[in-house]
């Protein structure tokens, strides 16, 4: 079993939950590298993130550049973009990962089981035919067969290509104009 990227979770204080910080890492994401931040694509009002505690191999998130809470807070221009988005992730996951279906999902509030309540993001999970097996439910533990990297790098260039197909428009990346996309 080769999970290397829950090391840093199995090392926190808490073991029932991530490490926290006080800064948002939706917020930060968009401010590094696509490599470092993990993020597969960059559109105008949203980018697309590999999920750093997955559900599932292949987990990514949807996120606005802006620092809101709720589906309700998007503007008609960033709720386009977020579920355009979304769609081309489902896209990108057939050609790359090709799954036998998908979990989307926002849980919105803390007690809704948000673990990043302030930042709004959508899960889009790839599921197979018998993915889920012994080892969640015995051992509390899911098995992931390829790094967040190594996935991040396989769906980067496919997202690209076919957000382009979709009309989406794509951003820089950090670094090739001012980092700050986000707004209070």
């Amino acid at each position: 079993m080769w999970t290397p990227q829950r090391m840093s979770y199995v090392l926190s204080n808490d073991k029932q939950t991530p490490p926290k910080s006080d800064e948002c890492p939706f917020c930060i994401a968009p401010t590094k590298s696509d490599q470092d931040g993990l993020i597969v694509w960059r559109g105008t009002h949203v980018f697309v993130i590999m999920n750093l505690y997955p559900y599932n191999a292949g987990h990514v998130m949807v996120c606005p550049y802006r620092h809101i809470s709720l589906l309700t807070d998007l503007s008609d221009d960033e709720l386009f973009e977020f579920e355009k988005a979304s769609t081309v992730a489902m896209k990108v996951m057939s050609v790359v990962s090709k799954p036998d279906g998908w979990n989307l999902g926002i849980n919105q509030g803390d007690v809704a089981g948000a673990g990043i309540a302030s930042h709004l993001h959508q899960h889009i999970v790839p599921r197979w035919n018998g993915d889920a097996n012994f080892m969640p439910i015995v051992a509390q533990t899911r098995t992931m067969p390829i790094l967040l990297s190594n996935q991040r790098d396989a769906y980067a260039p496919v997202f690209a290509s076919l957000a382009k197909r979709e009309g989406l428009t794509a951003a820089p990346a950090a670094g090739d104009s001012p980092t700050s996309f986000v707004e209070d």
